[in-house]
């Protein structure tokens, strides 16, 4: 079987928060009709994430959102890596990130039916491995909601 080869990823992220950002990316998308973030700012302490939305999400909102990610993460769902070409990524995910001259494999990360994205990242191996999520700040200014998130064990 051949190896995969694909684009060497220019930075490290810490695991647990990297995954937790592709779950509120996922459940944002779904829930809001955005895309998933346009800016990201991912750290072992901290992390936010910018969205472009038509409204600034309440504090209800923002509960049922931590709610939901603590689910997954007591659910203890598996993340897993599919290899696929950029033509058969071309009609399931959004290309427009990567970079150019990216090798023709590309990888899928997978959180059971939670979120599939392209990534070159690290995550960890099942949700547990997140720790609690907590959302610890959000602002919303000129069509833009910021969420700032932290883990804890």
């Amino acid at each position: 079987m051949a190896e995969n080869v694909i684009n060497d990823h220019n930075k490290q992220e810490y695991p647990p928060m990297h995954t937790a950002e592709h779950l509120l990316n996922g459940e944002i998308v779904r829930r809001y009709g955005c895309g998933r973030a346009f800016s990201a700012h991912i750290e072992r302490r901290k992390s936010k994430l910018d969205y472009h939305l038509d409204h600034a999400l309440t504090a209800d909102e923002l509960q049922a959102l931590e709610d939901y990610i603590n689910g997954i993460v007591a659910e203890d769902v598996a993340v897993t890596e599919e290899f696929i070409t950029q033509q058969e990524a071309m009609d399931r995910f959004d290309m427009s990130r990567l970079p150019e001259g990216a090798s023709n494999t590309v990888r899928v990360v997978r959180i059971g039916d939670y979120d599939a994205c392209l990534c070159a990242g690290t995550h960890v191996a099942r949700t547990s491995e997140i720790g609690t999520f907590r959302i610890t700040s959000s602002r919303y200014q000129d069509g833009v909601q910021r969420i700032v998130f932290k883990l804890g064990l």
